[in-house]
C-alpha cells in the first residue's frame, strides 16, 4: 500500500508564468473507479490523509464516488470481508456517484435546452421536415433491417431499384438498437426526438468527463460540458443528427486517457493504468464511427495523430533516459485489440460507400462544392437565427453569409473569452496552453475550407487532396466541433485555476465574490445555449401509404417531400422509387422525368420495366405541381386500374 503523496507548494496566481493547481493532499481523496470490465471491489476504502479539509472544487467528488479524474485517486486498502457493503449501499453508492449525477444533469439540461422536442414527440420534429425526416427513416431502417434481413442492410427500401442506397448519406447505424422497438411513422418520430435530446446530453456528459479526466474541477468541467453540448452553432446543424452526435468523441478520449493513466496535470502515470478503460475507449470510438464519416473521418485522423505522438514520445523518453519506460503488457494488448476493433469497424463502414462511388462516380465531392458551403472568418463569430441571445442581433451579419445553415458557426462568446483568459491563467501548464491555443487556431483555419488564405491550400484543401476520406466531406465548417472542444478545455482550465485560487484565500468575502463571478459565467454560458428552434408538425401519414405494397412510386416526387415519404414508408418498408440524400442517382431522375406524363404508354412501360407495380398520387401535395394532371388523364388501353384511397389516387400496374 502506498503512503500519502508528498505535499506540493501552492503556486501563485501569475498570468502566463505559472499554472494554478490545488494541493492534492489537502483533503481525503476518493477511491479509484474500477475498470469497466471488472466488478467493483467492496473491500477497498480510501486511505485517510492527515489533515482533512473542505472539498476543493478541482478534486472533490461525492462521498463514495469514483472520479474519472484519476489524478486525485487514493490507493485502496484491504479491509475485513465483514465490512462488505450490502447491495443497497452499493446501489446508493452508484446513485451518488459523480458520473451518475453528471449524466442525470446532462439529460435534464438537454431536455430543457431542446424543448419542446419531448412535448409532442409522436407528431413533431426538430428544425424542419426535410433532413430530420430522412434521418428518422435511417434509424428506423437500420433497426428493421438488422432484425429481419441483415444481409441486405445496405440496400434501403428507398431509391428503388438502386443498391447500397442506405449508404447514400451518413447512416446513423450506431443508433440501430433504438430501431428495434416500435414500428410506423409515429414510433419513428418518437425515436428521433429521443435521440435528438440524448445526442446533446451525451455531448455535454462526454465533455464533462473529459475535462475531469484531464484535471479540471467540477465548475470548469460543467462549463466545458455546456459549451460542447449546446454551443450556438449546433442550431445550424439541428437537422443533422449525425453532426450533433459528437458525444462519443469526447467520451472515447476520456476513456482512453483514463485507461492510459494520463492527464494534462500529471502526464503519464503507469501506476494509474486501467486497460479495461482503454478497451472501452476504443469501442466507444468505433461506435462513433458508425454514426457517420462526416464527423468520423476527422476523428479517426485525430486518434492516429494522438497515437503516433504518444509512440514518438515513448521512444524519445526511452532514448533520453537510456531505459525503457514502463508500459504494462495488458495495456499493450488492450490497445492492439481495441485498435483492431476500431479499424475493423472503419473497414465495415467504408465498404458500402466505396461501392456507391463505383456505381456513381459523379457522387464525388468537388473543390467547388467546398467553396459553396465553407464559412468565411466572420462566420465563426456569427450566431444562427435560432439562438435566443444573439440570433436577432446578428441578423445583419448573417445577411453577409452565402449559406447560413453551414456558415453561422459561433461556438459562444463566453467560451472564447474564457479560452483567451486560459492562455494566461490556467490549471494547465504553459506549454499545454500553447498547444491547445494552436489547436484552436489550426482547427478554425481548417473549418474555413477554401476561404483560408487564398484557396485553402495549405489548409483544408490540402487534406482534401491528400488524405483518404476527406474528399467525401463537402462541409469543412463542421470541423468547428474540434475548435469548440479545445476552447471548452481551455475554458475549463481557466475556471479551475480561478476557483482553486479563490478557495485558498483567507478573506472569505473575496472568495465569495470570485465564486459569485464564476456562477455568473456559468449562467451566461447557459444563456448562450438557449434557442428558439422550431419544431414543426409532421404531415400525417396518407391513408394510401398504410400497408402499401411495393415496388411503388409516390407522386409528386421532388423536394423535401421525398424525405417525408421515406418516413411514411416505415409503415412496412415497401420498396419505393422515392428518396432524398446528397446523392441523386440517374435512375431517380429518369423515373421523375418519365412520370411527368403519367399515365400514358411510355411512362407505364418504363415503370413496368423497372418493376414498379403501384403509383400513388397525393392530391394534397401535387395539385399545383408538375404532376397536377396525373389523376385526370385517361387510362384506357394501358392495362392499369385506378382507385381513390383517402385523398390519394392509387394506380395499379399489372405485370
Amino acid at each position: 500500500m502506498l503512503g500519502d503523496p508528498p505535499a506540493r507548494r501552492l503556486p501563485a496566481l501569475r498570468p502566463a508564468v505559472m499554472t494554478l493547481a490545488p494541493e492534492p493532499t489537502d483533503e481525503p481523496e476518493p477511491t479509484d473507479a474500477p475498470e469497466p470490465t471488472d466488478a467493483p471491489e467492496p473491500t477497498d476504502v480510501p486511505e485517510p490523509t492527515d489533515v482533512p479539509e473542505p472539498a476543493d472544487d478541482a478534486t472533490a467528488t461525492p462521498a463514495a464516488a469514483e472520479p474519472m479524474d484519476a489524478d486525485t485517486a487514493a490507493q485502496p486498502t484491504d479491509v475485513d470481508t465483514a465490512a462488505r457493503p450490502s447491495r443497497l449501499s452499493a446501489a446508493l453508492r452508484v446513485l451518488r456517484h459523480e458520473w451518475t449525477i453528471a449524466a442525470v444533469l446532462s439529460v435534464l439540461a438537454a431536455i430543457v435546452l431542446t424543448w419542446p422536442s419531448l412535448k409532442d414527440p409522436a407528431h413533431t420534429i426538430p428544425a424542419d421536415l426535410g433532413d430530420p425526416a430522412l434521418q428518422a427513416w435511417q434509424v428506423a431502417w437500420a433497426g428493421h433491417a438488422l432484425l429481419t434481413d441483415p444481409v441486405n442492410l445496405w440496400h434501403g427500401n428507398g431509391f428503388y431499384p438502386e443498391s447500397f442506397s442506405y449508404a447514400y448519406s451518413d447512416t446513423l447505424l450506431g443508433y440501430a438498437p433504438f430501431g428495434f422497438f416500435g414500428s410506423g411513422p409515429e414510433a419513428t418520430l418518437i425515436r428521433y426526438n429521443l435521440l435528438f435530446v440524448l445526442a446533446h446530453a451525451l455531448a455535454a456528459f462526454g465533455a464533462y468527463v473529459l475535462a475531469r479526466q484531464l484535471g479540471a474541477g467540477r465548475t470548469g468541467s460543467a462549463v466545458a460540458g455546456l459549451v460542447f453540448g449546446f454551443a450556438p452553432w449546433r442550431l445550424t446543424q439541428a437537422g443533422h443528427l449525425h453532426v450533433l452526435s459528437t458525444g462519443g468523441i469526447a467520451l472515447a478520449l476520456a476513456m482512453l486517457a483514463r485507461g492510459h493513466g494520463w492527464s494534462l496535470r500529471d502526464g503519464y502515470r503507469p501506476d494509474r493504468v486501467k486497460p479495461g478503460w482503454a478497451v472501452a475507449g476504443w469501442l466507444v470510438a468505433a461506435w462513433q464511427i458508425t454514426l457517420g464519416f462526416g464527423i468520423g473521418v476527422p476523428f479517426g485522423y485525430v486518434l492516429a495523430i494522438v497515437g503516433l505522438s504518444a509512440l514518438v514520445g515513448y521512444l524519445l523518453t526511452w532514448w533520453l533516459r537510456g531505459s525503457r519506460p514502463v508500459f504494462p503488457r495488458r495495456l499493450l494488448l488492450a490497445n492492439v485489440g481495441g485498435a483492431l476493433a476500431f479499424l475493423g469497424t472503419v473497414a465495415f463502414m467504408a465498404w458500402p460507400y466505396l461501392q456507391v462511388v463505383k456505381l456513381h462516380p459523379g457522387g464525388r465531392r468537388s473543390v467547388a462544392e467546398l467553396a459553396q458551403f465553407a464559412p468565411p472568418l466572420r462566420g465563426l463569430f456569427t450566431a444562427p437565427g435560432e439562438n435566443w441571445m444573439w440570433g436577432q442581433r446578428h441578423e445583419a451579419a448573417r445577411a453577409l453569409l452565402s449559406w447560413t445553415p453551414e456558415q453561422a458557426l459561433l461556438p459562444g462568446f463566453a467560451v472564447i473569452v474564457l479560452a483567451v483568459l486560459g492562455v494566461f491563467v490556467s490549471r494547465w501548464r504553459i506549454h499545454q496552453r500553447v498547444l491547445l491555443a494552436l489547436g484552436v487556431l489550426a482547427t478554425a483555419a481548417l473549418a474555413l475550407g477554401p476561404n483560408f488564405g487564398d484557396d485553402g491550400d495549405p489548409g483544408y484543401v490540402t487534406l482534401y487532396n491528400l488524405l483518404p476520406g476527406f474528399d467525401a466531406i463537402r462541409t469543412p465548417g463542421r470541423l468547428i466541433v474540434w475548435t469548440t472542444l479545445l476552447l471548452a478545455i481551455m475554458a475549463a482550465g481557466a475556471i479551475t485555476a480561478i476557483s482553486t485560487y479563490a478557495k485558498k484565500l483567507r478573506d472569505e468575502r473575496v472568495t465569495r465574490l470570485i465564486q459569485a463571478g464564476l456562477a455568473i459565467v456559468l449562467v451566461f454560458v447557459y444563456a448562450e445555449s438557449l434557442n428558439t428552434l422550431g419544431h414543426p408538425r409532421m404531415w400525417d401519414e396518407p391513408v394510401a401509404m398504410r400497408g402499401l405494397e411495393g415496388p411503388a412510386m409516390i407522386l409528386p416526387s421532388d423536394g423535401i417531400l421525398e424525405a417525408d415519404i421515406l418516413l411514411w414508408s416505415t409503415d412496412g418498408f415497401p420498396r419505393i422509387v422515392n428518396g432524398l440524400s446528397g446523392l441523386t442517382p440517374a435512375s431517380q431522375d429518369q423515373a421523375r422525368s418519365a412520370t411527368l406524363s403519367f399515365p400514358d404508354k411510355a411512362s407505364v412501360d418504363y415503370l413496368r420495366g423497372i418493376g414498379v407495380r403501384t403509383v400513388v398520387f397525393l392530391r394534397e401535395f401535387g395539385r399545383d405541381g408538375k404532376w397536377a394532371q396525373v389523376p385526370d388523364r385517361p387510362i384506357d388501353g394501358l392495362g392499369i386500374t385506378r382507385e381513390e384511397v383517402g385523398d390519394a389516387v392509387v394506380f395499379h400496374l399489372s405485370p
